[in-house]
């Protein structure tokens, strides 16, 4: 595995390459993650992919160019995603690729084949939270009054916490999702980022027409992943999806919310050979 930069007016995205195939398969990761995440899929599947794993925004060593408040605010349109993964592909004369999303990395992964689903060979979602964010994100990162107290709480690290452990005693979110937003509050730079993550996702919910019409226009293969005890993303958040859209495959896998695992490799390369 190697680890590069590539860097435009907009943003420097720093990303690692790992597997020596000739498909190219872009990788997104999940929040508090890194471009590490899907390596593990290099020994089931590196001889058939290359990939290219990022590290998505406001995550270890990407950043924007323009990192202030109010572009944060504002919001990253999926147009702007698209022309950047344009341009990193010019320069890696990438020309078609598979994507695959997990958790937070689905948003990216479907605003690409929104955007650009021509490029596209394969769609793999796992724990697809494009399909239904919930309550937490769509209140801190769209509503406003919402997106308003997550900006004063983050400044606190002790009301953030609090905040953390009453969503956790509500069953908002699991075990697994409150050990890494916990791991992510604990300097003021990692809870800005944090407010910037919920924040920029507001202008990435999923458009549902125009992600089918890409998907069945185009033919692209279509993998959605569940974890079966996934409390966050359980399989029914994909049932009125579904009723508009049929994929290739819709697996339901024996884990929890971490589920990106050597299990979940091998039930993947089964898919893809």
């Amino acid at each position: 595995m190697t680890d590069h930069y590539f860097e435009d007016s907009f943003v420097k995205l720093h990303y690692y390459k790992f597997g020596t195939g000739s498909k190219q398969m872009l990788c997104f990761h999940g929040f508090g993650m890194h471009g590490k995440q899907f390596r593990v899929l290099e020994e089931k599947l590196g001889s058939t992919y290359t990939f290219w794993g990022f590290d998505l925004l406001f995550h270890k060593q990407t950043a924007l160019k323009d990192n202030n408040l109010a572009t944060i605010k504002n919001g990253i349109p999926k147009s702007k995603l698209a022309e950047v993964i344009r341009s990193f592909c010019n320069h890696e004369q990438i020309n078609d690729f598979s994507v695959i999303g997990y958790s937070m990395g689905t948003h990216y992964a479907t605003a690409l084949v929104e955007e650009m689903p021509e490029r596209i060979n394969e769609y793999i979602v796992a724990a697809p939270s494009s399909l239904n964010p919930g309550v937490v994100v769509r209140f801190f990162g769209k509503n406003k009054l919402g997106n308003k107290m997550l900006e004063k709480l983050i400044l606190n690290e002790k009301v953030t916490l609090g905040l953390i452990n009453l969503f956790r005693r509500l069953r908002i979110i699991d075990n697994s999702v409150r050990a890494i937003l916990f791991n992510e509050v604990s300097t003021p730079q990692l809870r800005f980022a944090l407010y910037a993550t919920f924040t920029s996702l507001k202008r990435f919910e999923t458009d549902e027409e125009k992600l089918i019409r890409g998907l069945t226009t185009y033919q692209i293969k279509s993998i959605f992943i569940f974890g079966k005890r996934d409390r966050n993303y359980l399989p029914a958040i994909g049932n009125t999806f579904f009723k508009k859209y049929t994929p290739t495959e819709i697996i339901i896998l024996d884990e929890d919310h971490d589920m990106i695992n050597p299990n979940f490799a091998t039930k993947l390369a089964t898919l893809l050979a």
